[in-house]
């Protein structure tokens, strides 16, 4: 820790608390509470007292290449979430992804005494780290257990909530079978190149969302799901999409080097707006939604401009693709400025999906706050027994989008 800052880790964490209820990211005083007790800097000691208190995430494990394999999830998100999941005292909880031990902390300071919080991790060495954490913070009553968090913490089940702190592709078995019918699974699941927090509500016989959030985690150890492969010579612009899907990164190859197809939706944002939640609508209406990703070379040269070069959504299908994209449009001075989305595509269907993908922008411009109920039903569903909507197919669980 940085032992030259001239501010107390009480007025840090009280500001970072007030800055998060003034941007509506706290809206539960039991959270806010828990979040201005809770003291974050002891999860993460080596780090400077004004980056434990800012929101942002801090990496406290990395892998040889520099992959980030543990940390403390950026606070607006953890408070996000843990209202999503709705903690009152004493409920049993189940922690997925010890991390740090921080959002452990909160639950246990959540639940009271009488509640019970287990949380696990694969890994022993951040199970060691957080057991240290939550003993010197007065918080050793949680239950750590060095484990594949795949397989739960069955000898303390039934649980009333079950969250998962590592970014999922899949939901196992027993998450189900350890949470009690009416329970809450809160869970960053990713499905089609992008990650929400997905609040379900547990049911007879499958799980039903009610709530939908943007955010972005760690991967979960030992789920394969997601494919990727480069579509461009000099591998300057990768797809990756799920196993489910029929996609052919070879049938793709050079197609970006086909004639573009552009095509404009009419929408358009400010410098501020969010427009992820096209994506969003893209995943329960399109079946090759996936995502596309154009490095600096790519971007400069022209050869792939997508609206966010890292990641964007994209629409694949046999030897053809489409992607969103911007342009920039003439404003008046002292007015804000906009841009209009739109799609390239190319291939042979290319402006077909190009107009497709405008077609979804535009339908979520009409209810940009629209979410989508998802529900998730054991792999051996039969269709007949499925809602309507988009079927996704995963290992485990079989995912129906529906708009």
């Amino acid at each position: 820790m940085n032992a030259t800052t001239h501010t107390s880790p009480e007025a840090l964490r009280s500001a970072m608390v007030d800055q998060l209820t003034a941007e509506g990211s706290l809206a539960s005083d039991r959270v806010e509470q828990a979040m201005r007790d809770v003291p974050r800097h002891r999860f993460v000691p080596a780090a400077d007292l004004e980056d434990a208190y800012a929101d942002q995430a801090v990496i406290t494990k990395r892998a040889e290449d520099g992959t980030a394999l543990s940390c403390a999830s950026v606070p607006s998100v953890v408070a996000m979430m843990l209202q999503q999941l709705d903690v009152h005292p004493g409920r049993r909880i189940l922690e997925i992804g010890a991390g740090t031990g921080y959002n452990a902390a909160l639950l246990a300071h959540l639940t009271g005494e009488d509640g019970h919080v287990a949380t696990v991790d694969i890994d022993p060495e951040v199970t060691d780290q957080a057991t240290k954490a939550l003993e010197a913070t007065g918080y050793g009553r949680v239950h750590v257990a060095t484990r594949d968090g795949a397989l739960g913490d069955a000898e303390n089940a039934p649980y009333d909530r079950l969250i998962v702190t590592v970014g999922a592709w899949d939901l196992p078995p027993a998450w189900w079978n350890q949470l009690a019918v009416g329970g809450r699974l809160v869970v960053p699941l990713r499905w089609r190149g992008q990650t929400r927090s997905v609040a379900f509500v547990r049911e007879a016989g499958h799980l039903r969302s009610d709530d939908v959030e943007l955010c972005g985690f760690v991967p979960m150890v030992g789920q394969d799901g997601e494919r990727d492969g480069t579509i461009a010579s000099g591998r300057h612009v990768t797809l990756y999409w799920d196993a489910d899907q029929p996609i052919d990164p070879v049938a793709l190859h050079d197609v970006l080097s086909q004639p573009k197809a552009k095509a404009w939706s009419g929408v358009t944002v400010g410098p501020y707006d969010s427009f992820d939640g096209v994506w969003l609508r893209l995943t329960g209406t399109e079946p090759g939604t996936c995502r596309i990703a154009a490095d600096t070379t790519a971007v400069q040269t022209g050869l792939c401009t997508p609206v966010i070069p890292v990641r964007s959504p994209a629409l694949a299908q046999d030897g053809s693709l489409a992607y969103l994209t911007v342009r920039r449009l003439e404003t008046a001075e002292g007015t804000e400025r906009r841009s209009e989305l739109g799609a390239i595509g190319h291939g042979p269907a290319g402006r077909q999906l190009a107009e497709r993908l405008c077609a979804q922008t535009r339908a979520w411009d009409q209810d940009r706050a629209g979410q989508p109920i998802i529900t998730a039903h054991p792999a051996d569903t039969e269709d007949e027994k499925l809602p309507g909507g988009l079927v996704i197919d995963k290992h485990a669980v079989r995912l129906v989008i529906t708009f």
